[in-house]
């Protein structure tokens, strides 16, 4: 994937797993801040939207590409006797590339009004007076985002669990202080009765190029809010897309172990997962 530094008012590039002939470019300008771009992208489903190759998670098409790899996580909605997860459902898209993590969600928003504004103070208060973090406001190619660092523990448990090679890189007095600091960038982009919500963590907090990817990702994903009504900031509903359940019966037909694709899917453990999808 072919990666330079682009200007806030230049075209994005169409480089993400084309399906086809993609949509003519379209002069662009600057986002408007907080909000969706029109010419730019998030797209809404009702929009005119470049024809890129896309993962369908129900709510969201997120666009693929070489490099990338996805994921999903599970909120409980039911436990077991002894408290553990026995039944989930999808609450958010992971979007890996290199030493980088987008997760992805969306949200019921106002028909008049968007929610990004309050969302952004909320989450500044949490992390601030909750976590002991520190926050600041940046200008972003999207508008107005939220940077912050917060204090990550570091057990012992999971000083054992590193690679040697990463645990040798951490610096003693942080071992002992039993936390480091974990820089979090919180974007933002208020749509037409949808907020999509981007959280970026790793090297691309500080690497343009993994950014620039990232940011590609994100600009290009669809949103489909439905005609249901919804209160504002309930989370729109995902799905798995096909590509996930196929992914989950080849691993148990590699394994040798045909039994498990007639099992119930187990959201809680790791998988299924879809790497450089093309």
């Amino acid at each position: 994937m072919p990666i330079r530094r682009r200007r806030r008012n230049e075209a994005p590039d169409r480089n993400l797993g084309s399906a086809g002939e993609q949509a003519d470019a379209v002069e662009t300008g600057d986002a408007p801040a907080g909000g969706a771009d029109e010419a730019t992208g998030p797209w809404d489903a009702g929009d005119s939207y470049p024809e890129l190759e896309r993962l369908d998670f129900g709510s969201l098409l997120v666009p693929v590409g070489p490099g990338l790899g996805f994921q999903v996580n599970f909120e409980a909605t039911e436990v077991d006797a002894e408290g553990n997860p026995v039944n989930g459902r999808p609450v958010s898209v992971l979007v890996q590339h290199a030493e980088s993590i987008l997760q992805v969600q969306a949200f019921a928003a106002p028909k008049r009004s968007g929610i990004w504004d309050d969302l952004r103070r909320e989450t500044a208060t949490e992390i601030t007076e909750q976590a002991g973090g520190q926050v600041e406001e940046r200008d972003g190619p999207f508008g107005t985002e939220l940077w912050a660092m917060v204090p990550a523990q570091l057990t012992e448990e999971m000083l054992n669990e590193m690679p040697p090679e990463v645990r040798e890189q951490i610096p003693q007095e942080v071992i002992e202080q039993g936390y480091a600091w974990q820089p979090i960038r919180f974007i933002g982009v208020d749509g037409p009765r949808w907020f999509l919500r981007g959280v970026v963590q790793g090297a691309a907090i500080e690497d343009e190029e993994q950014w620039q990817v990232l940011e590609d990702v994100f600009r290009n994903i669809v949103v489909i809010r439905g005609e249901q009504p919804m209160p504002p900031r309930e989370l729109l509903p995902l799905t798995l897309p096909k590509e996930f359940t196929e992914a989950a019966q080849a691993a148990a037909e590699q394994s040798q172990q045909p039994e498990q694709a007639d099992d119930t899917f187990n959201p809680f453990e790791r998988g299924p997962e879809i790497t450089e999808v093309r």
